[in-house]
């Protein structure tokens, strides 16, 4: 039987002839597929070497514009990322840069009594916990495949240390990118549309050609439209954001120029059991063979008609394989991330008859979640969210929120795995609320119904699967642990009174062994291929900045080893276990302890 709550909430829904559909059981990820994008072949000839080119790009450091900086630098661990130290920001308020965080600064709301937000407030804070990228410079110009050219920007004064300017922060956590491409749309507000267009994340939004394709001996400008396609929209944001990976003015033509000619991982170690890059790595150094390039590997990939032209693509006097690069980035980024579906973790296995997969506690924990509290309203189906195709495919893209409280009940609209959770106040960030870059809003609710929304401040549902391993939480990082976290949705969020609130973000009654339960069986959900980093987890060697020690303006770097198809011996560290120093003794990967030993 359901919990009682959960019936007064059905029956609720009934009495304002609501129809109401029962949520989908959690069950195995094995029964669910990633998304097929239609017409790929157009574009792409080899989908072996595309995954190759893409698993090269996701990591290489040569990306951005210091030469320090890729995409895995915001998701090297189970695709998120736990760093400590130079990981705040505020746009909306102040923070203390550099700041190397400790379990005592969250979570940043507190209350007296942590079941109740009605309580006395202790401490509020609007600062985010959000990911180190680059420097803020302005474009100057390319050194061949090293650093390029750029001089210091003025105008983000809260990044600089002893007069310099240091790596900014960005706005909001890193999403993890295990199992994203289960996701119709990605980006905690969903502007990175599953309609691909070539080169920006926006969907159709974006009217413009954004490649050119050589047809009759010319070069011709073609609009790009590849649906399902939501990590190649994700994939062309962060390489030419200033904030992310890109100095001001760097372009995706200049990313093309720089990358094509360069071996792929030049100084990053790739371990000959590498389960993608294996076949392809340097033997006697860092890096892919000497034979491969960017270039030759994009040659090998895509379809000579969108590469092969020699006529110049511009006045500017680029290529076409250097103007076409976001195109073969965004769709060799998907290809690879779209391998990261973790399918086998202990609650899989339960699910598929393994009956001693789960503990006792552990089932307990299950069945507080599926019977005591409104978590499988939002974090249903194998995906463990409402963001998924598969929820998609059975209710739409578009859902309906039941908000307000008794006696002002009110059925509004959102786009489908998108709430407002009651983490901070929409007016800090505005979530789905926002417009994209082309003026059209962002939400598919608001572009298509003249209904009441329920979308300011509304993100979308992340999944649960190895929510272990993927903290701090929500998309302000505002909660360190776990416990944390079912604590927030005990008391009913940290807001109860913003207006687009869901009911099911409603004080629950939980005990202290209800709670503990309900913890133990998220850790369940973990699949031990990430919590070890086997295939197809494993990965190239990689540095990341790990802050400014001493106030020196100068970055602090730490190595994460290379690992080939067989994984670690020792599991990943938590975020929790990094702020209380568990793992430094070997008994933990990932401690941001090793030493970073590429040039």
């Amino acid at each position: 039987m359901r919990s009682s709550l959960m019936v007064r909430r059905v029956l609720l829904l009934l009495s304002l002839g609501i129809p109401v559909a029962a949520f989908a059981q959690i069950g195995s990820l094995k029964t669910v597929t990633v998304p097929a994008v239609p017409d790929l072949e157009r574009y792409v000839r080899d989908r072996h070497v595309l995954l190759v080119l893409g698993k090269s790009l996701f990591w290489d450091m040569q990306v951005g514009s210091d030469g320090r900086t890729a995409c895995a630098t915001c998701h090297f661990h189970a695709g998120a990322d736990h760093r400590a130290q130079n990981q705040i920001s505020n746009p909306k308020g102040p923070f203390e840069p550099n700041h190397l965080m400790t379990l005592d600064d969250f979570p940043f709301r507190v209350f007296a009594d942590t079941s109740n937000n009605q309580s006395p407030l202790l401490r509020d804070s609007g600062q985010r916990t959000g990911s180190a990228g680059i420097v803020r410079r302005s474009f100057l110009g390319l050194t061949g495949v090293g650093p390029e050219e750029g001089i210091d920007l003025p105008d983000a004064p809260a990044f600089r240390v002893a007069g310099r300017n240091t790596r900014q922060v960005t706005p909001r956590n890193a999403p993890s990118i295990i199992n994203a491409a289960l996701n119709v749309r990605n980006f905690f507000d969903g502007r990175a549309s599953d309609v691909f267009t070539g080169r920006t994340p926006f969907g159709d939004s974006d009217p413009r050609p954004n490649a050119l394709v050589a047809s009759e001996g010319q070069l011709a400008p073609e609009r790009v439209r590849l649906t399902n396609s939501s990590l190649a929209s994700q994939a062309v944001a962060p390489p030419v954001n200033p904030v992310e990976m890109s100095y001001e003015g760097r372009t995706w033509p200049t990313i093309g120029r720089k990358l094509l000619s360069a071996r792929p991982l030049a100084n990053q170690n790739v371990e000959a059991d590498d389960s993608v890059l294996g076949a392809y790595a340097n033997p006697g150094g860092p890096g892919l063979d000497r034979s491969h390039t960017y270039f030759s590997l994009v040659q090998a990939a895509f379809q000579p008609a969108y590469w092969d032209s020699t006529q110049l693509a511009d006045e500017n006097g680029f290529t076409q394989a250097e103007s076409n690069f976001s195109l073969f980035f965004g769709l060799a980024i998907q290809a690879y991330e779209s391998t990261l579906i973790a399918d086998d973790s202990r609650y899989d296995q339960y699910t598929e008859g393994k009956v001693d997969a789960l503990t006792a506690r552990e089932r307990s924990g299950l069945a507080v979640l599926e019977t005591r509290a409104f978590c499988p309203f939002c974090h249903s189906g194998p995906e463990l969210t409402t963001a998924s195709f598969t929820y998609a495919a059975r209710k739409g893209l578009i859902d309906s929120v039941l908000t307000g409280k008794p006696g002002s009940l009110e059925l509004r609209l959102s786009d489908s795995g998108f709430f407002h959770t009651g983490v901070r106040p929409a007016a800090e960030d505005p979530g789905l609320e926002a417009l994209d870059d082309f003026g059209v809003p962002i939400s598919l609710a608001a572009r298509s119904s003249t209904q009441r929304l329920a979308i300011d401040g509304a993100f979308k549902v992340p999944s649960l699967r190895n929510v272990e391993f993927t903290g701090p939480y929500f998309q302000n990082g505002g909660q360190a642990t776990l416990e944390q976290v079912v604590d927030f949705y005990a008391r009913g969020g940290d807001f109860p009174d913003s207006p687009d609130l869901p009911v099911e973000i409603v004080a629950i009654p939980l005990a202290a062994s209800d709670r503990a339960d309900l913890v133990a069986f998220l850790k369940s959900l973990t699949d031990d291929r990430v919590r070890f980093e086997r295939a197809p987890f494993d990965h190239p060697e990689l540095c990341v900045p790990t802050g400014y020690p001493d106030s020196s303006p100068i970055d602090r770097w730490a190595g994460i080893p290379a690992v080939g198809r067989g994984g670690n011996p020792v599991p990943l560290q938590t975020f929790e276990e990094l702020l209380r120093g568990v793992g430094t003794d070997g008994s933990r990967t990932h401690t941001l302890t090793d030493r970073c030993a590429i040039p």
